[in-house]
């Protein structure tokens, strides 16, 4: 979420290169000119004191366009530093921060919500069988800043899809921290939870992979991954 910001950043060196020069100090710093100097040097100096405010107008426009257009871009950038207290990032909000902010939504606007999810979900689904795992991404993203959180098995579902997204585009700690949350809303989810053992061992955290397999085999003994992952341990 940071990177137009720092398109917008004015690069130090235009700063610490600018000096703008006054007229009168450039006409003050210039050696006194005797009077017994030729008419030649005299329109010399005269030529140079004149080009200092075109010199001086110049670098007043290099300066100010980057600062005014820094200026205007700055509230952008608190809006991309903010954004994860706003509710458009839901999906990266804590859950019960996220319930307290849905209490008072109506149940009507709370259903018609999740049909929308339901529908971008699906529409996921599509794009992830058709191997568009970057749009599939959006679409589980999207899904789950439209789903309200009370719906926390609905939630779980797509946190768990997101993370095979970003699996199968080898964002393996960003899937981890959905089959994180996948989990944390269903501790029950045997697909998130083998989703994640895999990534731990991917990610060559042996152990939590360990921990992970036996959780499945404790939930469900049939899971051959899982048997064959702790037998050879």
């Amino acid at each position: 979420m940071g990177e137009k910001s720092e398109n917008c950043r004015v690069p130090e060196d235009l700063f610490n290169g600018l000096k703008v020069t006054d007229p009168q100090e450039a006409e003050c710093a210039s050696p006194p000119v005797s009077n017994t100097k030729d008419h030649h040097f005299q329109s010399k100096l005269l030529k140079d004191v004149e080009a200092h405010p075109q010199e001086d107008q110049g670098e007043e426009e290099c300066f100010h366009d980057p600062s005014t257009s820094f200026e205007k871009e700055e509230p952008g950038v608190d809006r991309v530093e903010n954004k994860p207290d706003d509710n458009v990032n839901s999906s990266e909000l804590d859950e019960e921060y996220l319930i307290e902010l849905e209490k008072n939504m109506p149940d009507e606007e709370k259903q018609k919500r999740r049909e929308e999810s339901t529908r971008l979900k699906e529409e996921g689904n599509a794009q992830f069988k058709k191997g568009d795992y970057i749009e599939a991404e959006s679409s589980y993203s999207q899904a789950l800043q439209m789903c309200p959180s009370c719906f926390q098995k609905d939630r779980s579902i797509l946190f768990s899809n997101r993370a095979a997204a970003r699996m199968k585009q080898d964002k393996k700690e960003m899937a981890i921290s959905d089959c994180n949350k996948a989990i944390q809303l269903n501790p029950s989810y045997i697909r998130a939870i083998l989703r994640r053992a895999e990534l731990y061992e991917k990610t060559d955290k042996l152990d939590e992979a360990l921990e992970d397999y036996k959780s499945i085999l404790e939930k469900d003994p049939s899971i051959h991954q899982a048997r064959e992952a702790c037998m050879v341990n």
